[in-house]
């Protein structure tokens, strides 16, 4: 019964961990576009400085995920927890890191104007934060039903990514002296792209934990 509480106590550690872990990555996304739609530089600074705290959360979770399997013995679905665990810590890591990457266009872009009012890409990084939320919501309330969401948001994101692009090559097209500009905006869209993936992954991860299968809701 005490290896049981033990147990079950790093259990909801870890499960406090990846809520602190998704909340830090909404957050930092809504700042990058922000920094960017602003080119405020400090902010970007900030996203690059707090990136730390993400890594050292990724890094608590695979150590006691480490400790429970070596000294537990975790099996069936308690096994099945710390591994969902280790996948998910691992999204919202990479997640973080292109937010990151997101405040690094802003620091490129300083002494310059945007060559365009941005509309489309933040209210791509919109419904990207709501898919992080509720991808991390799916895990908690183990919802497979929010899961599945995932794959429908994720087509959504990639419509607006399909737009952005080909606005963004129009802009190439008629004025070439944007083409810096435009390539580094084209890259901005990637990266919010990729992280409705890692959120649809959480989802995949999400129906792992409750049914033993992991489906491909990225298809």
């Amino acid at each position: 019964m005490i290896r049981r509480k033990e147990l079950d106590q790093d259990l909801e550690v870890l499960r406090t961990l990846l809520r602190q872990m998704g909340a830090h990555v909404v957050h930092a996304l809504e700042e990058a576009v922000i920094s960017l739609k602003t080119l405020d530089a400090v902010k970007a600074q900030q996203i690059v400085k707090d990136d730390a705290k993400l890594n050292a959360m990724e890094e608590e979770i695979m150590d006691i995920g480490s400790r429970l399997i070596v000294t537990q013995q975790p099996v069936a679905k308690d096994l099945r927890r710390i591994l969902v665990a280790f996948k998910i810590s691992s999204d919202l890591e990479r997640m973080g890191d292109l937010a990151l990457d997101v405040a690094k266009v802003t620091l490129r872009l300083q002494g310059q104007e945007l060559i365009k009012p941005l509309i489309d890409i933040p209210q791509m990084a919109d419904l990207v934060q709501v898919m992080i939320e509720e991808s991390i919501t799916s895990y908690l309330d183990e919802n497979t039903d929010l899961a599945y969401k995932m794959a429908k948001d994720d087509d959504q994101v990639d419509q607006f990514y399909s737009r952005i692009i080909t606005e963004l090559y129009g802009y190439i097209a008629s004025n070439p002296e944007t083409l810096s500009q435009a390539m580094l905006l084209t890259l901005v869209a990637r990266y919010i792209e990729r992280i409705a993936d890692h959120a649809t992954n959480i989802g995949e991860s999400t129906v792992y934990l409750v049914t033993g299968r992991r489906p491909d809701l990225n298809q």
